[in-house]
Formats: C-alpha cells, structure tokens, sequence
C-alpha cells in the first residue's frame, strides 16, 4: 500500500469512529521493532487453533481459519495480527465469538482499540493463504516460515518474542500423510477422498518454528534410547534407503544423548521427527518435532567421502542443537538470530566429531569456518555478527556466512578465554533460566561474565558488535618475532584480543609459539642466530584474521606446501596463500602450479578436497581463458591420475567430481561422455543416479555433438520423480541456443516459478557458466535487476545465492562495469543487500584489478 492508499484509509477509518483518538497511525509494513516491542508488553499466554483444508491441486487455494487466544494488558491500543496477503484473503473476523469491525493495511488486520478491554480475548479470522511460504508441488507440500512468513499463510502475531501454543488440524487428500509440531492424534475421513488429521497442542513455540508438511510421503519409524524416531521422506531408491536409513537414526540419537548430557535439560519437546525434503532450499531447519532436511544430504551415495559423512552427522547434529540453542530458548528479537546458528553450529563439532577419529577435527573445524568467513569479511560488503534490525521484513538479509561461519570461530575463541567448563556452566545456568521463553546476547554475556575476570563486554564490542578481521604480520629481528596487528578500517584502530599461534620453521624443524595479543604489537622470543625459514601465523586454526607472508616465507612455502607434516599447517598455508593471490602478492598461475603438484601429492583427504575446491575457483576466476587451454593438460591429467591411486570410493568421488567441473580438452571430456555412456566405467567408482545427472549437464555445458540426444537419453533414465522434475526445469538452461537459454531465465521473473530455489540457482549457475557467460552477459543486468525482488520474496539465502550464481564465473572489465553501473544506478539500494552484492562481486572487481 502506497502512502496515499494508506492515509485515505485511515481517513475513512476515523470518520467511521468518529473519534481520532482512539484510531492509531496506520502500521508500517512488516513489523517494526516499534510495534513488536508494544506487542511483546502487552499481549502474553498465546495459543492458536488453527484449521487447514489443503487442496490434491497445488493450483487450488489452501483455506483455514484460526482462533488468537491472548491475555491483553493494554487496551488503549489498536489490536494488530499480521497477515501478509491481500484484502480479499481475509474472508472473516471475529473478536471473542462476535462480528467485529477491522481493517486490512498492507501486512496486518487491525482491530480498533474501541472493540478491546484489558483481559483475555479470542480472535478469529477465515482466511485464504498465499503460496509464499508453503512450498507447493504437484503431490506435496511443506511449510518454510523463518524468519517472517507465517504470516503469509496465517494470521499471527509474527514475532520471536511472542511465543505460542499451537494447534493444528488438516485436511488432506486420503492418500497423503502429513507431519507437524505436535504429535498426530487422530485421522479420520469427512468426505470421499479427504481425511481430517488432528495433531495435539505444542509448547511454546516462535511463529518462525511452526510448520507442517503434507503429501505423497513414505514414513520409517524407529526406536533409540526408548525415544520413537520418525521420518518422512520420499526417496525411490530402496537400495539407497537401506543403505543410510540406520545411520540417520543413529546421529540423531548420538546427538540428543549428547545435548541432555551437556545442558542438564531432558529434550523438552513432545515428539522427534524429521521429513527429508527433495531440493529443499536449506541444509535443514529446526522446527521441534518437525525437522526439515535436504534431502541428499541425508541419503548419500556409496561413493560418499568421509568428509561428506562428518558434513551429513554435523548437519543433524546442528538440527538437533537447535532443539534447546534456539527452540528451548530463542532470541528475543532476529538482531540476535546468530545466537541459535552459533551454537548450534558450535555443539555440531563436538557432537558429530567423536564419531570420525580418523579425520583430525581440528583442522576440519578450520575449514569449515575460516575460508567461507573470510570470503565475507575481506570484502567492501563485510557486516558484524550482531546487526541492528529495525524491522522484522528485513530479517532475512541478517543470514550469512558471518552469522553460520566466524561466529563459531568467535564462540571457540570465548571458550578458550574463559574455560570449557566454565562456558558450559554458563550456558546451562542461561538455557535454564529462560526456558521456553526468549533472550538476548546481552543478558547471556552478563551471565558468563560473573564467571570470569576478563571483561567479555570489551571483548563483544570488537568480535561480535565490529566488522572486519585484524591485518596480521610478523617480523624477524632482535632475537624473535614481532608480531603486530592492525585495523584495516584505520579510523577505528580496534585490537583484537586473540591467541596467535605461529608454526616457526630454523633448520627443517618445525616449533609453535603461541602469543596472546591483547595490544596492537607482541613478540615471541625465539632461541636461535638464524633467520626462520618460514613464519606460519594462526598455524592451529583458530587464529582469525589476514595473516600476512614475509616474502621468505611465501617462497618457501609455495614451493614446500607439500613438504609440512602437520595437515592443519598445509591447510592454513594453502587458505594463506589464496588470500596472497587475491592481494597480487602471487599470479594465479603460481598458485594453480603449486595446486596441481598438491593435487598429485596431497595424502590427507580433508586437505586434498581444500586444495581442489581452490583450484576450481582459480581455474574459472582468475586463469584467463588462454591460461586455462594451456594449463588443461596438466590438470586434467593430475585429476585422472589422483582417481586411478585413491584408495576408497569417496577419494575416487572428489577427484571425478573435479574432472566434470575442470575438463575442458577434447580427450578429456570424450572420456567423460565414454562414462556416461557406461561404455568405459572408473575403477572401484559406481555412480549413481545423481552423479550420471551431474556429468550429462557438464557435457550438455560443453556441447558435445550429440548434446540434446544425451540429454534425452538422460532424462528417461531418471527414475526418481523429484530428480526427474528438477532435470526437466534446468534443462533449458543446458541448451546450446541462447535464445532458449534466455526465454528460460525470462521465466524467472515470475514470482511463481522462483519459488523452486534451489532448481533456480542450478539454472543460473548454467547459464552464468565461465564458458557461455560471453554470451550471457547482455542477461546480466537483468539478473542484477532482479536482486531487490528476490530479496522481498525469496527465502533467506535466496539473494546471496543468486548473486553468487550469477557473477561467479564472469571475469571481464565489461561485466564489473556492469555491476558498478547498477550500485551507481540504484544508490537506496537497502544497506544489507547492497553487501550483499558487494561480497559476491568481490572476487570478479580482483580479478579485474589484477589484469590476470
């Protein structure tokens, strides 16, 4: 509703009441702080009943009604639910049994404060939902409402800090089962076809936490610890779901055993279950009871790495964290939403790390947080882990890898300051205390800093309330090493209080020395007369910032990476050295040399996976595409040499993964295609379904003659629907005529069909590929365009990944003027979305910067 819209109407509202005094201002769109703060003093002990009759058509309107039962302490003010959907989906309203006047402004139903008295109150409203946050396919459908979109779907008080008691009850088509919250009661059928689902009520519960699914789904059952495991799921493959179904039953029992141990709380929810959703947009979300999960992550293949085993075990791990860091104890407002994710994030290493003794957590821990954090803070578009948020609209765009990657490092550094147990006792004392209700970080540093004599408040302001990573150098000279940080924001001059460790390399030995630095300079005294033949900084993975190289050390260990002993070096050397490439202090072409000979050396799998996810990215963003034809021999012969020697099926599986990401020369991709055409099959390696999928849409990319007959023959080999679906939407996107490619992405402005994400961002990724996007540059303004809507409408990671898949390959001067003529072009551009922009364009402003 425009300004205009909305002062006319209230005009009509108050010559309706007659008096200006008891009708508010119209409220803003979504809910500002302003009004969820009046909110959150006046309205308490919530419950909502609510019905919904869900259509077999996902063309057809889901309709329902709901029943707000609330206790209101202050009835001078207007009463506001949220409902995000047009007038005409407001069917009926009434207040405690009775017609009731109301007006609909854009994102609320309002009830005049002249229809309200302090005390207990029933509202009920008919509605008709939109489709924005149910997710529906042509047989199922599911619910995703985080941060703010149970509101376009139901009335509700749409904030953290109200939480709710909810009671659901379905109707669905016969055929279909259906998953909540609660646990299923009743199902019984009304009319020929349609059967009623009751589902009992739940505990308190944020509105972002309710869910529910429905549909064609198939439904395993088991028992661990005396605790019934449920889930949902609609995976074809028997063989798959036999290969991994004990497994997944078994993570999730580790981790609720673990999570009743460390916090002293029993699991405070009434029922355990969890639906494997096809292309879901997430890895998971935690709804209690109801947990979603994308579903490859779950059902892997016999091909899976022990890396991809650890990242599935850590993601339920993760999931199940958030039944108490989250669920049990949810942030008061969303500026606080990393609380949930850090933890969560935080308890999944200890949890699922027990289970791989045979892979070093340490340096795991490493790599699954600094490369993607540092990929945010070294950019123009970098945020602070804690975010101001005026309104709750703009929740999404607090989402990203500062929330879900440095805050984790942030919490492993505060368990270091303080103690282990000490952290412990103070999460204990703080999920306790607020149970079931909602806190701040504020109010959980106050309880932590009665434990500690450091001052966490000075400490917050710098890691958890600033931007950026401190510029960290070293030096040799008086009989040590100085050791000196620095603000890449030099107007602030802030001091990160960190330990630094430095792995010291004097005659071939290798010694750590650890520093804590609490000032802008420390120094390590270092018994020795000669100069150190490399200086490694954050050398245990826990150190954060940009560790500069001495021109010593960067010689000698671009060309001794190999040589370290410890794998956590070799990884922190290589990230090391990316970020040296970045900064012009090393070509690409230095940095692809030392990563093929790593790629033929490299033993440790968790290493050998980093060095190949660097050299994808220096192969398509920064080698030129003539550096590339030169280069293709060597690596590509490098990668078919690695996958002859790996041992197991999952070290087979990185490097062919490689191969159908790199191959560019004719030999190669021959060979590739001789794979898919099962005429020629990699030893030890048996492929399945999604790997075939994979390797004809690299072919298609390449053009191999023949490409639409492949691509057809492909898609008649998919047997499982939902594989089968996503292939069909993409394939557009694979043609090898611009034109088809182009009416496919014309599509995408369609609200509609964006809602399939994650088939979206592959398409995208398809037509944005290094080796069209010549062609698909006049498409990138377009998709540029596009940013601000996706933002409004799409789910929380929606945005960043469209930008990443549009701008990740492109390395031309042209295509970076593209982008800085549309930030020029659009200077309101919204504050968080403009960083958003800002990261994902980073590596291509570098590239354009470095002339490689």
């Amino acid at each position: 509703m425009n300004r205009l819209n909305a002062t006319l109407l209230w005009l009509l509202l108050v010559s309706l009441h007659g008096c200006t005094d008891s009708m508010p201002i119209i409220p803003a769109p979504g809910v500002p702080l302003e009004l969820a703060e009046q909110r959150a003093e006046s309205i308490s002990n919530v419950s909502y009943e609510i019905q919904l009759d869900v259509p077999a058509s996902a063309s057809d309107a889901v309709t329902g009604k709901v029943t707000v039962s609330f206790d209101l302490a202050d009835a001078s003010q207007p009463l506001v639910l949220d409902f995000r959907a047009s007038p005409d989906h407001v069917l009926t309203v009434g207040l405690n049994g009775a017609e009731v006047d109301f007006s609909k402004p854009q994102d609320h139903i309002v009830i005049p404060a002249t229809a309200l008295n302090a005390g207990h109150h029933e509202v009920q409203v008919g509605f008709r939902s939109t489709d924005a946050a149910l997710n529906r396919q042509a047989d199922f459908m599911y619910a995703l409402f985080v941060p703010d979109r149970a509101s376009t779907a139901i009335p509700v008080y749409e904030q953290p800090n109200i939480k709710a008691r909810f009671k659901l009850t379905l109707t669905i088509p016969a055929q279909w089962q259906a998953v909540s919250n609660g646990e299923l009661l009743s199902r019984e059928q009304t009319t020929p076809g349609r059967h009623v689902l009751r589902f009992a009520e739940t505990q308190p519960l944020s509105t972002y936490l309710f869910s529910f699914a429905a549909g064609d789904l198939q439904v395993e059952t088991a028992e661990r610890d005396g605790r019934r495991l449920v889930m949902y799921h609609r995976e074809t493959d028997p063989d798959k779901l036999q290969r991994n179904r004990e497994a997944i039953f078994d993570l999730h029992a580790t981790a609720l055993s673990w999570l009743e141990d460390y916090t002293g709380i029993a699991y405070p929810f009434d029922k355990f279950a969890f639906f494997a959703v096809p292309a879901f947009q997430f890895g998971g979300m935690e709804h209690p009871g109801a947990i979603w999960y994308r579903a490859l992550s779950l059902f892997l293949d016999p091909t899976a790495s022990r890396t991809q085993e650890l990242g599935r075990a850590s993601l339920i791990a993760h999931e199940t964290a958030h039944m108490w860091f989250g669920n049990l104890v949810t942030m008061d407002w969303f500026n606080d939403v990393w609380m949930k994710e850090v933890f969560a994030n935080f308890m999944a290493a200890k949890i699922a790390g027990p289970a791989f003794p045979d892979l070093n957590l340490p340096l795991r821990f490493y790599q699954a947080h600094h490369p993607t954090a540092y990929n945010v803070d070294r950019t123009q578009g970098s945020n602070p882990i804690r975010q101001p948020l005026d309104n709750l609209s703009d929740a999404g765009s607090l989402y990203g890898a500062i929330i879900y990657q440095k805050a984790p490092i942030v919490v492993q550094q505060l368990e270091a300051l303080i103690g282990e147990e000490r952290l412990r006792g103070g999460l204990r004392r703080y999920l306790q205390q607020y149970s079931y209700g909602n806190a701040t970080w504020p109010q959980l540093v106050a309880i932590l800093d009665t434990l500690t004599d450091d001052d966490l408040l000075s400490w917050s302001d710098v890691w958890v309330n600033a931007t950026g990573r401190p510029r960290i150098t070293t030096e040799w000279g008086d009989g040590g090493i100085t050791v000196r940080q620095t603000d890449s924001i030099a107007q602030r001059g802030l001091l990160w209080n960190q330990p630094v460790v430095l792995a010291v390399a004097i005659a071939g030995r290798v010694t750590e020395h650890r520093v804590r630095m609490l000032d802008g300079e420390a120094f390590v005294a270092i018994d020795s007369n000669s100069e150190p033949d490399f200086i490694i900084g954050g050398a245990d993975g826990v150190g954060y910032g940009q560790f500069v190289q001495d021109q010593r050390s960067r010689r000698a260990l671009l060309s001794g990476v190999h040589e370290l002993a410890n794998p956590l070096h070799r990884a922190v050397v290589w990230q090391t050295l990316w970020e040296e490439m970045l900064e012009g202090s090393l070509t690409a072409d230095q940095f692809t040399d030392a990563a093929v000979i790593a790629v033929q050396r490299e033993a440790d799998e968790l290493v050998a996976s980093q060095v190949l996810g660097l050299l994808s990215n220096a192969y398509w963003q920064f080698l030129s595409p003539a550096q590339r034809r030169s280069r293709n021999a060597d690596i590509e012969g490098a990668l078919w040499d690695a996958l002859e020697r790996a041992p197991t099926p999952g070290r087979k599986g990185a490097y062919f993964d490689a191969l159908v990401n790199l191959s560019q020369s004719e030999g190669s991709v021959a060979r590739l295609q001789r794979i898919w055409a099962m005429e020629e099959e990699p030893e030890g390696l048996p492929l399945q379904e999604q790997q075939f999928i994979s390797l004809v849409e690299a072919l298609a990319l390449r053009e191999v003659e023949a490409a639409e007959t492949i691509l057809d023959t492909q898609e008649q080999r998919i047997s499982n629907p939902d594989r089968l679906a996503r292939f069909q939407f993409i394939r557009p996107a694979l043609s090898a005529d611009a034109g088809e490619r182009e009416a496919l992405f014309r599509t995408f402005t369609d609200g509609a069909v964006r809602r399939r994400e994650s088939w979206i961002l592959n398409a995208m990724s398809a037509l944005h590929h290094p080796i069209r996007n010549g062609e698909s540059l006049g498409l990138l303004r377009d998709s540029l365009n596009l940013t601000e809507e996706i933002q409004r409408t799409g789910d929380i990671f929606f945005p960043l990944n469209w930008l990443n898949a549009t701008l990740g390959g492109y390395q031309s001067a042209e295509a970076a003027k593209i982008v800085t003529a549309y930030l020029d072009d659009n200077p309101d551009l919204p504050t968080r979305l403009r960083g958003k922009i800002l990261q994902a364009v980073d590596d291509l402003y570098r590239v354009v910067e470095l002339g490689q």
